[in-house]
């Protein structure tokens, strides 16, 4: 019994199970509205940015790189989302050549003088170096996005369902487009350095698209994908401290095979 609690003597797996509980469930949300909108595009571009972010702030000198990278990261979140407005052909292809742009800028910036291994752990994620101060900040974001869903997640819908209808109701569209982008590029950002850049768009769309697999309502659909992706954390998290595997990746994995689960569940209910 004791090695199986033996976990909770570290300081480090407090706090990563601390993170686990607070940041999961906000993906679970925000992910169900990602999902609506087809946004996954938009929110795997918005990761990748963290590098650029870092970068940044290293040119200017920033000491915390958490916070450069938050500034970049909502300026990027406006960006995209100024340009996915437009309802063009060409939406995805600009998007994803800012994108680009923007990475490979910051990998140049990072890799000079061949000083980039030091930040190559932001590429799996490491939720065991997670520290006092940034769950602070989750705690923080996770209060304020309550509030906001709380209060305008029937305008944000609204908007997702019909943009013309939602503006002939004097629902503010660009307003709750904007707030939404920055919501997520916050959450993103504060939890890129455990869940890594390679995956963090995996842990904001499997979820949501799990629930949706199984879910008759809006109310079951949020539900749901709150405990897959909480479910998915603190299993994750827990293979991961026994297996010694990147706690990312096992909590990708574990929302991915709950995604297969609800998939074929779903089809044999709807048969």
């Amino acid at each position: 019994m004791s090695q199986v609690t033996s976990w909770f003597d570290y300081n480090f797996m407090r706090n990563a199970l601390i993170a686990v509980i607070i940041i999961t469930p906000l993906f679970g949300l925000m992910g169900t509205m990602i999902v609506n909108k087809k946004m996954a595009f938009f929110s795997d571009a918005l990761g990748h940015s963290a590098l650029t972010g870092i970068a940044v702030g290293i040119v200017f000198g920033v000491q915390d790189t958490t916070i450069s990278m938050v500034v970049f990261a909502i300026l990027f979140a406006l960006l995209l989302n100024k340009i996915g407005s437009r309802n063009t052909a060409s939406t995805d292809t600009i998007i994803s050549v800012f994108s680009s742009c923007s990475v490979a800028i910051g990998l140049a910036i990072l890799s000079k003088g061949g000083n980039f291994s030091k930040y190559s752990s932001l590429l799996v994620g490491d939720v065991l170096s997670i520290t006092t101060r940034e769950i602070v900040y989750l705690v923080l974001i996770f209060i304020a996005t309550v509030i906001f869903w709380v209060f305008g997640f029937n305008k944000l819908n609204a908007v997702c369902i019909h943009r013309t209808l939602a503006k002939s109701k004097r629902v503010p569209v660009s307003l709750m487009d904007n707030l939404f982008a920055v919501f997520v590029a916050l959450i993103v950002m504060l939890s890129i350095k455990w869940v890594g850049i390679m995956i963090i768009n995996a842990l904001l769309i499997l979820p949501a698209a799990s629930s949706r697999n199984i879910s008759v309502n809006m109310r079951e659909y949020h539900l749901y994908s709150i405990i897959f992706s909480l479910f998915s954390g603190l299993v994750g998290l827990f293979v991961s401290y026994y297996t010694n595997v990147a706690t990312g990746p096992m909590i990708v994995i574990i929302a991915s095979v709950i995604f297969f689960l609800t998939y074929f569940l779903g089809n044999k209910i709807k048969e």
